[in-house]
């Protein structure tokens, strides 16, 4: 930016000016002495002008500032800044000052080699290095350059660096791909974001200037860009507007080297016109673009780490919790701060046969990378577990044998919580190792903590873990959560855990689920010292009876046909009688199986929920397992027959023996009537007191 400054009297005639203004105003031959400002000015004084607005504010004692058009002795007219500032004389006569600020000359620009290098260099990189962001810390860098540097620059990285952040890869046909990071010009013109949009993705052919720049690692300057040259680029672009900007240009490519890898390069621009780069221009560009490379790589990395760490977590969050449709599953995961994004708490809701779900809810010590890996450890641990069909108290025994194996190498501990509730008993049995206990709400509004035997944290000690089992009215709340939610460092955990108990309050049994989960949350996100938040919300309700027939047949095999015979009434009310004969002969089947193998009476359970389930109960704890048959055997079949037509089966022990099960899927369209009837009164499938169960006692044929 160039300043002149003139000196005018009270009727606007100049009476002083500095050499500048002689040179750059004046005509050749005439002296600006005795000129009136007008004479200056390409566009006429009159009533109104901003020239006018300028004299009358100096005659009034004001200082005052417009934007005039303004002659020049070598260059058409030039927009200038005019600042006008009146002062007073000793003959008590009013003059005023005149400040002139207008660009330079186009052959002028880019010329002094200290105001580049300030501009460039001086107290830059203290201003991008405050941001981590690589799309904010390009434009940042592509702004310093221009307009201080040159008319038009792109900063382009590789795309492999940015996008899959792979180390690059050396193309066998030469050509580089490169992202346009950023893009600007000083002229505004929009021809440019045209032809080289922010974002987009380029192939850089093999023999350019700017493969050259890519292998060399060397900066390539260019004086003068003929019309062939741009043209071989328009070809490559696939673009039309490039050969009308690239024309006549003065270019110069500055690669960005970091860590002995080009990581891509700035493009610089000067219109003819414009003084075109030379050497020590190179030596300026080359000092920004080394300085430049190394923020971007920073930049780079910590994005690529941050992204892996976060990527890595929710990778191991469930995505989708599954429950019986009698209960209402709601979570929430809140990381400790933005700082630290990265932790080891977790939850699931796993659905188990026969209308059961497991509730989970565990903490890692710690965090970053490390607790969220153990995290993952322990999660599909317990999904493992779950399928296994273990007890709550036996499943947390297994982790806790676990992480003790992986405490030899890597020392650490978890707590867990672990409960699975039975819609169809109406009961929870709950299991805790070293975490606090879960809240209980009922449907009056009454809640308590519930009393678990307590055991030491997952990987620390020996001691036993047991279980307890706890009666659930229908519609109560159970809530599960990590010590984050109750404990701070500003807050006692008594404090904390009698906040959670006013959240549930009376009046918490009718509000949704979902809103439950948002006010469990509230004056969380505040407190920027927190520990990660894990909370998992459950309205339990049992199942409808109608949803449900029970069978105690007698312990012999004429059992098995009038199991038959029983099936077909519940599932003809079901509206499933395309599965009488698959659910005929799968009963027949695991009956069968029972009465071989064991003493006494069996239990036939048909039970309609996301799947239609068939369950045996006998008094033997051994369990089945599916096995090779010969061609002359004349058994060990029937659990190969099981397999092929249910969606899957499965086996788990009780207090009393052990449960057989197998599950069909609906026919496509299904919807059992018990749900459609509750869903569109907009009800909850658990709403109202469960209806007894329809029990039959088998006979005897």
């Amino acid at each position: 930016m160039r300043t002149l400054i003139i000196g005018i009297d009270q009727s606007g005639r100049i009476i002083q000016h500095d050499r500048s203004s002689l040179e750059i105003l004046a005509a050749p031959g005439e002296a600006l002495l005795g000129a009136h400002l007008s004479d200056l000015v390409t566009v006429p004084e009159e009533g109104g002008s901003p020239l006018t607005g300028l004299l009358d504010a100096a005659r009034s004692g004001r200082e005052a500032t417009a934007v005039l058009a303004l002659r020049t002795r070598r260059f058409d007219a030039v927009d200038a800044v005019v600042s006008i500032q009146p002062m007073r004389g000793c003959d008590d006569t009013t003059s005023a000052l005149v400040i002139m600020r207008m660009p330079p000359p186009a052959d002028e620009q880019f010329l002094d080699p200290a105001l580049m290098r300030h501009a460039l260099l001086d107290d830059t990189f203290r201003q991008i290095g405050a941001t981590l962001d690589l799309d904010q810390m390009a434009r940042g860098l592509i702004n310093i350059v221009v307009p201080h540097f040159c008319n038009s620059a792109g900063l382009l990285i590789l795309d492999s660096l940015v996008a899959a952040d792979e180390s690059p890869a050396h193309p066998v046909d030469g050509s580089h791909l490169l992202r346009r990071m950023a893009v600007a010009s000083d002229d505004s013109d929009r021809e440019w974001d045209a032809a080289f949009p922010t974002g987009e993705v380029l192939r850089y052919p093999a023999g350019t200037h700017y493969t050259e720049c890519m292998d060399t690692g060397q900066p390539v300057r260019t004086s003068n860009v003929d019309n062939d040259d741009s043209l071989r680029i328009t070809e490559s672009f696939l673009q039309r507007p490039v050969t009308n900007l690239l024309s006549g240009t003065s270019q110069l490519l500055l690669p960005l080297n970091a860590r002995d890898v080009t990581l891509g390069f700035i493009a610089c621009s000067r219109r003819t016109g414009f003084r075109p780069f030379d050497a020590y221009d190179t030596e300026i560009g080359m000092e920004f673009a080394s300085r430049a490379a190394i923020f971007l790589d920073n930049a780079r990395r910590y994005s690529r780490e941050r992204a892996t760490a976060l990527t890595l977590q929710r990778s191991l969050l469930p995505t989708g919790l599954s429950a019986p449709a009698s209960v209402e599953i709601r979570h929430r995961y809140l990381p400790g701060s933005q700082l630290i994004e990265v932790g080891g708490d977790w939850y699931e809701s796993i659905n188990l046969p026969g209308a059961r779900v497991a509730l989970v809810v565990g903490d890692v010590a710690g965090h970053g990378v490390q607790a969220a890996v153990t995290m993952g450890r322990l999660r599909t641990a317990i999904q493992t577990l779950a399928m296994l069909e273990l007890p709550p108290a036996e499943t947390l025994q297994q982790l806790n044998e676990l992480m003790r194996m992986l405490g030899v190498r890597e020392p650490h501990f978890a707590t867990c919580a672990y409960a699975v509730y039975d819609a169809v008993q109406g009961t929870c049995e709950v299991a805790s190792a070293g975490h606090l206990p879960p809240l209980l709400v009922r449907p009056d509004g009454n809640s308590e903590f519930l009393d678990v035997a307590p055991a030491p944290p997952l990987g620390v000690g020996e001691g036993i873990i047991d279980s307890r089992t706890f009666e659930i009215e229908d519609g109560s709340l159970f809530v599960l959560y990590t010590d984050g939610l109750v404990e701070s460092r500003g807050t006692d955990i008594d404090d904390g855990l009698a906040r959670l108990r006013e959240v549930f309050g009376p009046g918490s049994a009718e509000r949704s689920v979902e809103d439950l989960c948002t006010a469990t949350l509230a004056g969380a996100y505040g407190d920027q010292q927190r520990d990660d938040i894990a909370v998992l919300l459950a309205r339990l309700g049992r199942i409808d009876g109608s949803q449900l027939a029970i069978w105690v047949l007698p312990g012999e095999l004429t059992s098995a046909g009038e199991a038959r015979g029983l099936v077909a009434a519940p599932l003809e009310k079901w509206d499933l009688a395309s599965l009488v004969p698959t659910t005929q002969l799968l009963v027949s089947e695991l009956v069968t199986n029972a009465i071989r193998y064991t003493q006494g009476p069996v239990t036939l359970r048909l039970l309609l929920e996301r799947t239609l389930t068939c369950e045996i109960a006998d008094s033997s704890p051994v369990l089945p397992r599916m096995r090779y048959a010969a061609k002359d055997d004349e058994s060990g079949r029937g659990l190969q027959i099981v397999s092929q037509l249910s969606l899957r089966w499965g086996a788990r022990r009780t207090p009393g023996g052990k449960i057989v099960w197998c599950e069909q899927q609906f026919p496509r369209g299904y919807t059992p009537a018990i749900s459609r009837e509750r869903l569109s009164a907009g009800q909850h499938l658990y709403t109202g007191p469960a209806a007894a169960p329809e029990r039959r006692p088998g006979r005897s044929t």
